[in-house]
């Protein structure tokens, strides 16, 4: 059985500790073994004597990540590269941005929905509230005052009563729900389908759209940082991005205008990953000999413009949420408040 692979936040602190060690002048092998030495737990501990155990017997480094099976295949790949072209410092580095960035991305996106989903949950039940157990009692005030409620509040409170006789039922429905999904995200294959599903239906959509543009620029720079060739750094970014049919789409009409002699730029500019600008960038980098620093300003223009459009789309959600949930608040309110204040009126 597969292990898990580690998580974003592991593999940034690794590669960033890796760097740092064979940078100073340390063998592999040298550098594996302190880290060893400062792992906390047994887990980590025992994949560290896994590498070693591969690097002690001559195998590279990236066959070693391989072995362990718990490093995604992108870092083992870029690795791989990383040794072949002499420059595996500069890749674990570029590695260990790449996996920041995809933490701080998540975290963004994880904060963004939060906030929104806990007013949503508690909007609901506010209103559960007021139609479960208020409106009953302004009822029974009507019902004693010898008249009714108006039919708008009659008729939340009927559903209200609904709700309260079928409580068991919807809940054991939205157990049985959760559950499932949950069963569903834990077994891989399932996990995948769905991820496809969601890919291709919103992968190129929005924000979904800008996340897999930027995403695949990050891929690009990070590629073109570790000594790959225009050609390999799509084939890469293609891999690390691609998922949803629209934006495969978009890595195989860029890959297609490369063949046709297309600059980088026209490419990426005329497959609908890059804007105009930042192709404008990207062709003036290329004729200064410096495409890696441009793909590097773009990619960080890039993940600035996912933030500001999440902060933009929460930004809409909330005041979207509370405007609904005062309105309908408001309504149930008036439709018993209104007649109750003309019978009190007309008694007085």
């Amino acid at each position: 059985m597969r292990r898990r692979t580690l998580a974003n936040t592991y593999l940034s602190l690794l590669c960033t500790e890796l760097a740092m060690l064979l940078d100073a002048g340390l063998t592999l092998t040298d550098s594996i073994q302190m880290l060893q030495e400062d792992e906390p737990g047994k887990e980590g501990k025992a994949m560290m004597q896994t590498l070693l155990d591969s690097l002690m017997v001559g195998s590279p480094f990236s066959t070693a990540l391989k072995d362990a099976a718990v490093f995604p295949r992108y870092m083992v790949h870029m690795v791989e590269i990383g040794e072949k072209t002499g420059r595996l410092v500069e890749t674990l580095k570029a590695l260990s941005e790449y996996y920041d960035r995809q933490v701080r991305l998540a975290v963004t996106i994880k904060n963004s929905v939060l906030y929104p989903a806990i007013l949503l949950v508690l909007m609901v039940v506010v209103v559960l509230i007021l139609i479960v157990q208020v409106l009953p009692i302004f009822d029974d005030v009507f019902n004693r005052l010898g008249t009714q409620m108006s039919p708008l509040a009659a008729t939340f409170m009927r559903f209200g009563g609904w709700l309260g006789d079928t409580a068991i039922v919807i809940a054991a429905v939205v157990g049985a729900i959760i559950i499932l999904v949950l069963l569903a995200w834990g077994i891989p294959a399932i996990r995948k389908v769905f991820a496809t599903l969601f890919a291709n239906t919103f992968g190129n959509r929005g924000v979904f759209g800008k996340i897999a543009s930027s995403r695949y620029v990050y891929a690009m720079t990070l590629a073109m940082a570790s000594g790959l060739d225009t050609n390999d750094a799509i084939d890469i970014a293609a891999a690390v991005s691609g998922g949803s049919k629209a934006v495969d789409e978009k890595h195989k009409k860029c890959a297609k205008l490369l063949a046709a002699g297309s600059t980088l730029s026209d490419a990426l500019c005329g497959a609908g990953i890059l804007t105009l600008q930042d192709g404008k960038m990207l062709s003036i980098g290329s004729r200064s000999g410096k495409a890696d620093l441009a793909m590097s300003e773009i990619a960080r223009r890039s993940d600035l413009d996912v933030q500001d459009n999440i902060d933009r789309i929460v930004g809409r959600i909330e005041p979207t949420l509370v405007i609904i949930s005062s309105v309908i608040v408001g309504v149930i309110l008036l439709s018993v408040m209104l007649p109750l204040m003309g019978i009190m009126t007309s008694i007085g």
